[in-house]
């Protein structure tokens, strides 16, 4: 099948996307790497009027360090991103992530931001964003915002920015000190979507108790989700009194929409999934033991 017909329209300025969007409303679609909205236009599983290609703004594209922050335009392939030093030193989980993204050819033309902005329950960056408290940066003609990411992803493929809003960047906080982080899925063949997967972070203080933690959750519910039961158990305990199982089981606890699918069933997933927090947790554990030696 081929694509509905549709107007493109190829801005030079965000000021100028964005001016497109406040005028076409509900009938504009930004395109930015289009790996997952083209497949979609050409199936005709959606269809826009007007379709607002950002994937040349230069303002939308590049790495930064800002105040304890690394900011990242919402243009960036994700290969930039898991090849960038920057990345690699201050956000350890983004390098981790990105060989799970599909194949050498998507990391090539997707971007961070349409990612961020797809809202897959299955997309490795948006559970990192999540997991790691991270603000997404939107842009409209009314102006600019910061939305926490806890506050980003609403539903299946949906997130809480307006008709005429584009993500801008995404502000990812720079964790220090005796820290570990890991990634861990489970998929059918590499480069396919996870049936289930974690992202792990974790602080230790200097007694070897969890100064904090974030577990993000991959293809375990309509959105992203985080795994905040055990985030909580395992704060302010030492180390040695956590299993690993334990916080796998904890991080399952509270979701409410397990997908069952072709994949595997609810029960089926989330068995996988406490795996996945089990195995990505020993592993950022001992890293950050190992970051005191």
């Amino acid at each position: 099948m081929k694509a509905a017909p549709f107007a493109y329209h190829r801005p030079d300025t965000v000021k100028e996307a964005v001016e497109l969007l406040a005028e076409y409303g509900d009938d504009a679609k930004v395109l930015a790497g289009g790996q997952s909205l083209v497949p979609m236009l050409a199936m005709r599983l959606t269809h826009f009027e007007n379709l607002v290609d950002i994937s040349r703004l230069d303002d939308l594209c590049g790495i930064d360090l800002v105040d304890g922050e690394v900011v990242i335009g919402a243009a960036t392939p994700h290969a930039l991103v898991g090849l960038d030093d920057e990345v690699a030193e201050s956000v350890p989980l983004l390098t981790l992530a990105t060989p799970h993204i599909g194949h050498f050819q998507i990391r090539t033309r997707g971007t961070l931001g349409g990612a961020v902005a797809h809202a897959d329950p299955a997309a490795e960056y948006a559970a990192i964003a999540l997991a790691l408290d991270a603000t997404i940066e939107a842009s409209s003609a009314r102006g600019d915002r910061q939305i926490p990411a806890a506050e980003f992803f609403t539903g299946l493929w949906e997130n809480s920015m307006a008709p005429d809003e584009i993500l801008a960047a995404v502000r990812f906080p720079v964790w220090s000190g005796c820290t570990g982080f890991a990634v861990h899925e489970f998929a059918r063949r590499h480069g396919d979507f996870a049936i289930a997967g974690a992202t792990v972070a974790v602080e230790l203080d200097d007694e070897d108790r969890v100064a904090r933690c974030g577990i993000g959750l991959l293809g375990l519910g309509s959105t992203p989700e985080r795994g905040t039961a055990a985030e909580e158990a395992a704060t302010g305990r030492p180390v040695a009194d956590l299993s690993a199982d334990e916080i796998g089981s904890l991080a399952m606890s509270g979701l409410a929409d397990v997908p069952h699918d072709l994949q595997g069933s609810a029960s089926y997933r989330t068995r996988v999934g406490a795996a996945m927090v089990s195995r990505a947790w020993t592993d950022a554990i001992t890293e950050a033991l190992d970051a005191r030696d």
